[in-house]
């Protein structure tokens, strides 16, 4: 099953595209949650919300809703993977507030941390048995079978990223999968072409086919681009026969269009 979403939600040129004009922004999170199954939070990542508004987000959206978390930048980012255990417990308890809506954290690496496979065993080790990550590591040093083994010991996924192309390895390291679609051609520039998306839809159906949960989000929010893509990679998982999850069927304006 692709679980297929965004990269956050509240974008304001996103009013027109996805959002009816005239629908208050405080109902947007209602809005998005009856057209995609699942979300990723991306704004944790500068300010960790109380852990009121988690369960806020929780109340807010139906049964089934996933949403996806990225760590704080302060574990990732300020203390580069040292010391986790505060960090990480602080989150999850935070995070907790989502319940049942609680899917994957993602911890994305800064471009300038290079490889340390004892800190990314221990911060993993950090995390409840169960609790599904997924790590994007943003420095070239990081593809070695050593990290590779680290991940599959913990099951924890590489996040497989897409910038203007692919610039992570194919690894499957744990029983799930998880895809971010950063910025498409430099042509097309930020969406992705049909053919790229239909290169990512045999990429995952060849690492996972069709049972294995896979995330995948797009990050190339402006004018709403990430929503059409969103649903033309739906459309093509299922031309190739992958379930996925719910997208909108159509929208007010496509990308494109004045």
């Amino acid at each position: 099953m692709i679980l297929v979403g965004t990269s956050g939600w509240q974008y304001r040129d996103w009013r027109g595209v996805l959002y009816p004009e005239k629908l208050p922004q405080r109902l947007w999170l209602e809005y998005y949650a009856e057209r995609f199954a699942t979300v990723e939070l991306n704004n944790a990542f500068y300010r960790l919300p109380a852990l009121e508004t988690f369960q806020g987000w929780r109340r807010r959206t139906p049964a089934g809703f996933v949403m996806a978390v990225k760590a704080s930048r302060y574990l990732t980012h300020i203390r580069r993977l040292r010391e986790p255990e505060q960090p990480v417990a602080t989150l999850m308890e935070r995070a907790v507030g989502l319940g049942d809506r609680l899917g994957p954290i993602l911890l994305q690496l800064p471009p300038t941390l290079t490889a340390d496979a004892d800190a990314l065993s221990a911060t993993l080790g950090c995390f409840r048995r169960g609790q599904r990550v997924a790590v994007e590591p943003r420095h070239e040093s990081w593809w070695t079978n050593e990290i590779r083994a680290v991940l599959e010991r913990h099951n924890a996924a590489l996040c497989w990223a897409d910038r203007l192309g692919p610039i992570t390895p194919f690894w499957r390291t744990a029983d799930f999968g998880y895809v971010r679609f950063h910025e498409g051609s430099e042509d097309l520039w930020p969406r992705y072409s049909r053919e790229a998306l239909a290169g990512w839809v045999g990429r995952v159906a060849e690492a996972f086919g069709a049972d294995a949960d896979v995330y995948a989000y797009f990050n190339n929010d402006p004018d709403g681009v990430a929503v059409s893509d969103a649903r033309t990679l739906a459309a093509l998982a299922a031309d190739a026969g992958l379930p996925t999850t719910r997208v909108p069927e159509t929208l007010i304006r496509s990308w494109g269009e004045g």
